[in-house]
């Protein structure tokens, strides 16, 4: 039996949602499907999270944090600016290819929901661009990677491994020879960021 209204807390309600959405998909999803999950009334999920627009975008931005938390430990962590970026890139691609393969209901799910919630998506990539920039700019500072502009080096280095990361090439993600395609396109960037401007 489900604990009383009283300790029912958002992570809860966001766990539930997730258990949800995976059983029925963003379009059948209902907030009385999750309060009755919860063993409590729709009223008091809406205590929480004052709409299912709200409720979603709270689900989705709970869902990409994961991913941006595991990546801030690597972008703060030890060894040179080439190892952590590295690091960080096969991190992200891993995160997401496990994502979208562990669990391609829920996958697919939040492929929805990230459309709809592109104020949540933009703070993610800002997020994690921002995490580059503070590897690039350690390189920088160090002399490894002699750029100018570390902010703008990192937006390149996210645009050109979209498609390792981006859900819209999701299904390219298991091809044979993608791994290959991966180390490929990042040592062409670290290449690239190690070679001193003309």
């Amino acid at each position: 039996m489900a604990p009383p209204a009283e300790t029912l807390t958002a992570e809860r309600i966001l766990e539930a949602t997730e258990e949800v959405l995976r059983r029925h998909g963003p379009a059948k999803a209902t907030v009385v499907d999750v309060a009755r999950a919860l063993g409590v009334s729709h009223g008091s999920v809406y205590r929480h999270f004052r709409t299912k627009a709200a409720l979603r975008e709270a689900v989705t931005k709970r869902w990409l944090d994961r991913t941006a938390e595991k990546l801030a430990v690597i972008a703060a962590g030890d060894g040179t600016a080439e190892e952590r970026l590295r690091a960080w890139l096969t991190a992200l691609f891993e995160a997401k290819r496990h994502k979208a393969g562990d669990d391609p209901e829920l996958f697919a799910t939040y492929t929805v929901l990230t459309d709809e919630n592109g104020t949540v998506v933009g703070e993610h990539i800002a997020d994690l661009t921002g995490q580059l920039t503070r590897i690039i700019a350690e390189g920088a500072g160090s002399g490894a990677f002699p750029v100018p502009d570390p902010a703008a080096a990192a937006r390149a280095v996210f645009q050109a491994t979209g498609r390792f990361h981006d859900p819209c090439h999701a299904r390219e993600w298991t091809a044979p020879g993608v791994d290959e395609d991966f180390t490929a396109v990042v040592d062409l960037l670290i290449r690239g960021l190690t070679t001193p401007a003309r």
